[in-house]
């Protein structure tokens, strides 16, 4: 018998996995990795700040330094470069924001905000639409996510079914659960938006946000090891390309990708860059946040062997390390859960199951 089922398989399976490895716990993965591309389409970007407000995101602190631990480790288990430590170009429209700027990264957010203004010779940029003076967010950089899953993929390959799982097939007694041929103590959820379809967890909240990106060749623009952000945000790639994101979209949920995003996304593109450029793919995918945009974590109401972990959003590569750690900590130390995550505000929801 093992000790969990872990069902999906993109950026949220795959941190659980790890950690459970950390954890010597013995599990099997459990997912079609064709059945949602949100992960695979996600740039990977951490960003401390957020700049509707000026102010720090939520668990700053705590989430970056615990996300580079995570995925350092990660690089070594699996020989891989995963991630990139990139500084965020903010440009600014007004005068104000300037002003603001150099004030807050004085004071209350001199760790992730530079306070000195640069432009585009001092950072060596060539190209790129900003302001006569910009802003660098500091601790920002991102995850090559596919490289990431796909790494895992291979780790675990001993313990991988990659298959559409049936919840129709599990089976579930008060001290073990089965599925098919696999008996384990425990299952945990991680199926993004999908879990709309999960019989046992479809009364969770979610407000799943579609996004799509584009993909493009621009041998005359230069932006070097940094992020570009103006109502949208252009970066590099390890293999010369650069990936330009991206839309929202809280109606048309599928993961097709749609005219209108194409040329939402261009008009972005002419906002961040004034050079040729050639698009080479365009990607759509399903973002699984929740309708108060924190992770819902815990335990299922009415079986306590069966466990979920969902509502990353937006910042799940932020998110899902530290959570995961918490998911772990609930689960063998009997650590609470931090309320806000916690599955049980919802539990209001729930009605037995939806079948």
């Amino acid at each position: 018998m093992i000790d969990f089922i872990i069902v999906g398989r993109g950026l949220a399976a795959s941190v659980i996995a790890h950690t459970l490895l950390e954890e010597k716990r013995s599990f099997k993965i459990i997912g079609n990795q064709n059945l949602s591309s949100c992960s695979k389409v996600a740039a990977g970007i951490w960003n401390p700040i957020v700049f509707k407000r000026l102010t720090k995101s939520w668990l700053a602190n705590e989430l970056i330094v615990y996300l580079n631990e995570f995925y350092s480790n990660c690089e070594r288990r699996l020989d891989k470069k995963l991630i990139t430590q990139r500084s965020i170009i903010r440009s600014f429209v007004e005068e104000q924001e300037k002003k603001l700027w150099l004030n807050k990264a004085s004071l209350e957010l001199s760790e992730f905000l530079d306070d000195t203004l640069r432009d585009d010779n001092s950072l060596d940029l060539l190209n790129c639409k900003i302001s006569k003076q910009v802003g660098l967010v500091k601790q920002s950089g991102n995850l090559n996510v596919i490289e990431f899953l796909n790494a895992t993929d291979h780790f675990f390959k001993e313990h991988l079914m990659d298959e559409t799982f049936e919840h129709e097939q599990l089976k579930i007694d008060a001290d073990h659960l089965s599925y098919k041929n696999v008996i384990a103590k425990n299952i945990i959820f991680c199926e993004g938006y999908l879990v709309k379809n999960n019989p046992f967890f479809n009364w969770v909240p979610l407000k799943p946000a579609k996004g799509e990106i584009l993909e493009i060749t621009a041998p005359d623009l230069k932006i070097k090891e940094h992020i570009l952000n103006k109502n949208g945000f252009i970066m590099g790639q390890s293999n010369g390309t650069f990936k330009v994101g991206a839309t929202y979209e809280w109606t048309d949920l599928d993961e097709e990708k749609t005219q209108k995003g194409f040329h939402e996304l261009e008009e972005k593109l002419a906002q961040l860059i004034n050079c040729n450029y050639t698009i080479t793919r365009q990607q759509a995918g399903i973002r699984p946040s929740s309708s108060d945009r924190r992770p819902i974590i815990g335990a299922h109401p009415g079986y306590n062997n069966l466990f979920i972990f969902n509502g990353l959003g937006t910042k799940g590569v932020m998110l899902a390390p530290y959570f995961a750690k918490k998911f772990v900590n609930f689960y063998l130390q009997k650590e609470a859960l931090p309320t806000e995550v916690n599955v049980v505000r919802f539990y209001s929801l729930y009605a037995g199951e939806k079948k």
